[in-house]
């Protein structure tokens, strides 16, 4: 790729694209990258400028913009600034100041850029900002004019901390821009790969039979992260990993998984039968939901030193309607865990192996049949299946099949979410959109989870062993839920084992004095466990539904089972039944 102009298809209208937070770590990581990856592959305007803008206390002048914007291009771009196509680009950066009150340098940026590109261009406003200065920039567009004539706004996630947060940002926003005006942005529905979630099961006959109750049961949604906070405490402390990423991602990724089949691709149907996943889901159980911090959090600075605030939760979701009643939706993240994935499994029923050889060496991870969506770019789909193994006897053993986005098609053409997202807002296409309030699943969540907290004394959970507090005398059935916890490297496990290793609340029996944390193999981090509401955290999930993550080669999605090692077959059923 060394010039732009390489597109066929339409382009957008001219643009002036404005974005607030320019010096922010989103648009370093992503925005910037992404838009000089649009100029080469000739999908930007024929004329565009691109306005850096931040307030007075992180100005810069156009040159240090335009160096900064190398940079970044040079750490995280798929095309380097040493393409030709670079000058073409840098020239049509500049950098113009803004805070409410004082839009006057911004307002002179934006008619300099207009008076080169010439008649009426479109503005794109991207407001890559904490979600507390939404309100207040939107407003500073309305008091300057900014927001007159042929524009648009993309609202970055979260959309409001509950139900009426969001209503009251909507309210807000429609004081300065009209509905068609506003498009609210989650980078996940950008992927390509989750789009490729629709179109595996509306577009596959062979699939869409088994997206049902009869045939699934349980869906698992994973998305641990090696990133901690990375200097977001002010944002992150105030959100936590429920907020940062269950809300605002892996529910709109869940309705794509459990929609209904919608009349067409359009933004609005699209969104009808998303929301029709939200109305059915039943509210979250507290007891359905276990919170993790990891240790050190409490020493990244900007963080509270008696900060309650999860760094890593688990939820147990229903959707109570005819296609899912029963089927458990799992939903897990997590900062500071051991690797990186971002991983949709559908767990099917297993027939009867009654006439199979019943001695397989790990009967809970070969006698499994699973369909793996990997929707990190860029993506991929496996599904797990018995099959013979070579020799005399009819013995099983497990093996997958799989499709790879990187070896099937022209992924040069491939876009990354946000350079989607982009380019769709410019187009005026809304089709990635969570939708008004993009917040349907947390306005359907107990708000105590974020508002009630209160601080656990962590206890030690080891791998296929009894905890110290395990052994305790006060352990007894009526105190003691038959519930174990852990992170394990970049797993997330909760199974029903006969022992107590999670702590909860301090006022609660099972939380015992000992000082000491659970160090999971695979990280330098530890987890602390914090309790929900005082009450014992309790999830059920089908038998072995907490997989890990860890792949094998580095390729393929596997499981561990080494911690059942040395245990009696007892033992080992015990612990990975629930």
């Amino acid at each position: 790729m060394s010039t732009n102009g390489k597109s066929a298809g339409p382009r957008p209208d001219d643009h002036v694209i404005v974005l607030f937070g320019a010096t922010g770590d989103l648009a370093r990581r992503k925005l910037l990258p992404g838009l000089f990856h649009l100029h080469v592959a000739g999908l930007l305007p024929h004329e565009y400028r691109v306005i850096g803008s931040a307030p007075k206390s992180s100005a810069l002048t156009d040159e240090e913009f335009r160096a900064d914007a190398r940079d970044a291009v040079t750490q995280f771009g798929i095309t380097k600034p040493d393409d030709p196509a670079w000058p073409g680009f840098e020239h049509r950066l500049s950098f113009g100041t803004a805070e409410p009150g004082n839009a006057s340098e911004l307002q002179a940026a934006v008619q300099l850029a207009e008076k080169e590109i010439g008649c009426s261009p479109r503005r794109l406003f991207h407001l890559a900002i904490p979600p507390a200065a939404f309100a207040s920039v939107a407003g500073m567009l309305g008091d300057s004019g900014l927001a007159e004539g042929a524009t648009r706004v993309i609202i970055e996630k979260p959309f409001g901390t509950d139900l009426e947060s969001a209503r009251v940002l909507n309210r807000a926003l429609h004081a300065v821009f009209d509905e068609s005006q506003v498009f609210r942005i989650d980078h996940f529905l950008g992927k390509e790969s989750v789009d490729n979630i629709v179109a595996f099961r509306f577009a596959n006959g062979l699939f869409e039979p088994l997206w049902n109750r009869g045939h699934l049961r349980y869906v698992q949604i994973d998305v641990p992260e090696t990133l901690s906070i990375e200097g977001r405490a002010a944002f992150y402390d105030t959100t936590g990993a429920y907020r940062d990423m269950i809300v605002t991602h892996l529910f709109q990724v869940m309705a794509f998984v459990a929609m209904e089949p919608p009349v067409s691709l359009t933004a609005e149907h699209l969104r009808d039968a998303k929301e029709k996943v939200f109305e059915a889901l039943r509210p979250v159980d507290a007891q359905h939901v276990v919170r993790g911090q990891y240790q050190g959090y409490r020493s990244e600075p900007g963080v509270a030193a008696e900060s309650d605030t999860e760094t890593m939760v688990a939820v147990k979701a229903e959707v109570d309607n005819s296609r899912w009643q029963g089927v458990p939706f799992f939903l897990r993240s997590g900062k500071a865990m051991g690797a990186s994935r971002q991983i949709v499994t559908l767990g099917v029923h297993q027939p009867p192996l009654r006439m199979f050889r019943a001695d397989l060496p790990d009967p809970a991870a070969d006698r499994v049949n699973e369909i793996v969506i990997d929707f990190a770019d860029p993506g991929s789909i496996s599904t797990g299946f018995l099959a013979k193994i070579p020799g005399p006897e009819l013995a099983l053993g497990h093996a997958t099949m799989r499709f790879n986005y990187k070896d099937s098609f022209a992924m040069a053409n491939a876009l990354e979410g946000y350079e989607r997202l982009i380019l769709l807002a410019m187009m005026g296409a809304s089709r990635c959109s969570p939708g008004r309030t993009g917040s349907s699943g947390c306005g359907r969540s107990p708000r105590p989870f974020w508002t009630t907290r209160r601080r656990s004394s962590p206890t030690p959970a080891a791998r296929g062993g009894r905890s110290r507090s395990a052994s305790s005398s006060r352990h007894t059935a009526g105190t003691c839920p038959n519930v174990s916890a852990a992170v394990a490297g970049n797993e997330v496990g909760i199974t029903g084992a006969r022992r107590c290793a999670l702590p909860l609340c301090s006022a609660h029996p099972c939380a015992a004095s000992s000082a000491e944390t659970w160090k999971f193999p695979g990280s330098g981090d530890r987890y602390a466990f914090l309790g929900v509401k005082g009450s014992p955290v309790q999830i059920r999930p089908s038998r072995r539904v907490f997989r890990t993550l860890v792949p094998r080669d580095g390729n393929e999605t596997s499981h561990d089972h080494s911690h059942l090692a040395g245990m009696s077959k007892a033992s080992k059923m015990a612990a990975m039944q629930s």
